[in-house]
């Protein structure tokens, strides 16, 4: 089967893309995911070995993709976070028996030479289709084409040898 392309945005003052580089094995589950289309891409799409550019949204200038990481989880999984009254994710109507909420485990892979900016992203016609640059589109998991996905990463530096080995 072929390997799926994504993006996945996190604020990087709330866990950014080194603090993913610190955790124990380079790995650490994708939490707190609250909206139905993001939770099916993780249940019906993502599989383990899935690549997705992590970017780092609401960070001033520093807004854009930032580097690869790939799914690490075999599969979805429930979200602990809706079950903990403490957690800012926690989620009353979410049954134990059938949770509402799932997340999945990314692994990091490499980082970026150079961030990439929304701007950029933007005005690189090749992108113009591309779900992050389209407005109103604030969804955290996202499809990416594979052609669009190559683009990003030649922005970010990554050379055609460090792309295959993906």
């Amino acid at each position: 089967m072929a390997k799926k392309f994504w993006l996945i945005k996190s604020e990087p003052d709330v866990f950014g893309f080194d603090d993913l580089e610190k955790c124990e094995n380079q790995t650490e589950h994708w939490d707190g995911i609250r909206n139905y289309q993001a939770r099916n891409f993780m249940r019906d799409d993502m599989k383990k070995g899935d690549i997705a550019i992590f970017y780092h949204s609401n960070a001033g200038p520093n807004v854009g993709a930032v580097g690869l990481v790939t799914v690490a989880s075999e599969s979805a999984y429930p979200d602990h976070t809706q079950f903990d009254e403490s957690s800012n994710y926690y989620d009353a109507k979410s049954p134990k028996d059938n949770p509402r909420w799932l997340m999945v485990d990314f692994q990091w892979k490499m980082p970026f030479k150079r961030l990439v900016t929304l701007k950029e992203l933007k005005e690189t016609p090749e992108l113009e289709d591309m779900l992050v640059v389209k407005r109103g589109q604030r969804l955290s998991i996202q499809p990416v084409e594979k052609k669009h996905f190559e683009i990003v990463c030649k922005l970010g530096g990554l050379t055609a040898k460090e792309l295959k080995s993906l």
